[in-house]
């Protein structure tokens, strides 16, 4: 059987420091590939353009370990984000059938 990880899409800008110091961007995300790998994840970014500077999607395996990731990730100071617990359609069609019968 193949467990599915939960999946967070993670939306973000970067805080006034975070911007100061945006050529150490690049070592910054690793430290956050680090931390998501430690937590048995993964994680695919994105740099953007518009309202968010950088969108993440990243599959953990609990609600825990993305608030681990987020708050440490917060309090060094260069990020600020907002996130949404994500379902793929499968997922959504099996909870929907399950809870209306």
């Amino acid at each position: 059987m193949v467990r599915v990880l939960p999946s967070f899409v993670v939306l973000g800008n970067w805080t006034d420091q975070g911007i100061r110091n945006v050529k150490a961007a690049p070592e910054r995300i690793k430290t956050t590939h680090s931390m998501v790998e430690k937590a048995n994840g993964k994680m695919q970014l994105y740099y953007t353009l518009g309202t968010y500077d950088f969108v993440m999607i990243v599959e953990v395996p609990n609600d825990e370990a993305i608030i681990e990731i987020l708050s440490s990730l917060g309090s060094m100071g260069n990020v600020r984000t907002a996130t949404m617990k994500a379902w793929t359609e499968s997922e959504v069609a099996t909870i929907l059938k399950s809870s209306h019968q």
